[in-house]
């Protein structure tokens, strides 16, 4: 399998395993604080990660080098999780993932930028339809909601949230000078949860742990082990050997797995119209990917 290969295979195991994090979040957000929640979810991602590079890779010295890189990226990827979760709060998990779709297309902006990459024609037309179909979604298909842009406060706020992820991806490949997939998340999950230890200090206080119903455990130990741990090395390894665009394409695969998670957890698939979004995001995906 070509490295090319290597990375799509890894972003389509990402997708998966996010589109998760968009259903169970739904079901904690409203039952602890953002901030709490992935400030423990880092702390626990930290510790996979960082066993997992000591009997792999191991944690070389020289990847201590300009340590301001790490909390550069660990801080913004630490701001899309906690906004994400922020938004969760009030947004159906499938609004939300259709928000996250969007990401491509601040992906690519982020992308030429900071690493001069060039979008075709062809993939500026499949961003363009992704986004139509994220808006279809987003506003439920209620086109009266859309000519009024009457967007919900939880899609808004993810949105920014979203922002900081777009710009994570090419700073990953522009930042990273050599180090291991795994060694560069282990030292960038360590830089997030230090500013977010900080940031939430007082919610990590206020917190009545033992209080906590189970469906916010689950959330934690799933989003820290499958969404963090296993997503952070995911991303990492395919923004090393894809072009940033097509890293974030398979965001556009999300809001369909993100149904099929609501169904495995009882909940109800969306009105046929809104699945009409979906599809042109899924078809975005297959235009995005086509070299």
């Amino acid at each position: 399998m070509t490295p090319a290969l290597r990375g799509h295979a890894a972003m389509l195991l990402f997708s998966v395993l996010v589109a998760g994090s968009f259903s169970l979040g739904s079901l904690a957000a409203n039952e602890i604080s953002p901030a709490a929640l992935n400030a423990v979810r880092f702390a626990i991602a930290g510790v996979v990660i960082g066993v997992a590079a000591l009997v792999t890779t191991g944690l070389p010295r020289r990847a201590l080098v300009a340590p301001w890189r790490y909390l550069l990226l660990g801080g913004i990827f630490a701001a899309y999780f906690v906004l994400m979760f922020e938004g969760l709060k009030t947004a159906p998990p499938v609004s939300a993932a259709a928000v996250f779709t969007l990401t491509p297309v601040l992906a690519a902006g982020a992308g030429y930028i900071l690493l001069r990459q060039v979008l075709t024609t062809r993939m500026a037309l499949a961003l363009a339809l992704g986004a139509v179909g994220a808006l279809w979604v987003i506003f439920r298909a209620d086109v009266q909601a859309l000519l009024g842009f009457e967007v919900g406060r939880g899609e808004a706020v993810y949105f920014v949230g979203c922002a900081a992820h777009a710009i994570y991806t090419p700073l990953v490949r522009k930042l990273n000078r050599g180090e291991a997939p795994v060694v560069f998340s282990f030292f960038t999950l360590l830089g997030g949860l230090g500013l977010l230890t900080i940031w939430g200090w007082s919610d990590l206080w206020a917190t009545d742990w033992a209080a906590l119903p189970a469906i916010v455990w689950v959330t934690i130990l799933y989003v820290s082990v499958a969404a963090s741990a296993m997503t952070f090395v995911l991303l990492q390894y395919a923004a090393l050997r894809l072009p940033s665009s097509k890293v974030m394409a398979y965001t556009y695969l999300v809001p369909s797995w993100v149904i099929l998670w609501e169904l495995a957890l009882g909940g109800t698939a969306p009105p046929a119209l809104v699945l009409a979004g979906v599809a042109l995001t899924v078809l975005a995906l297959g235009m995005l990917l086509k070299d």
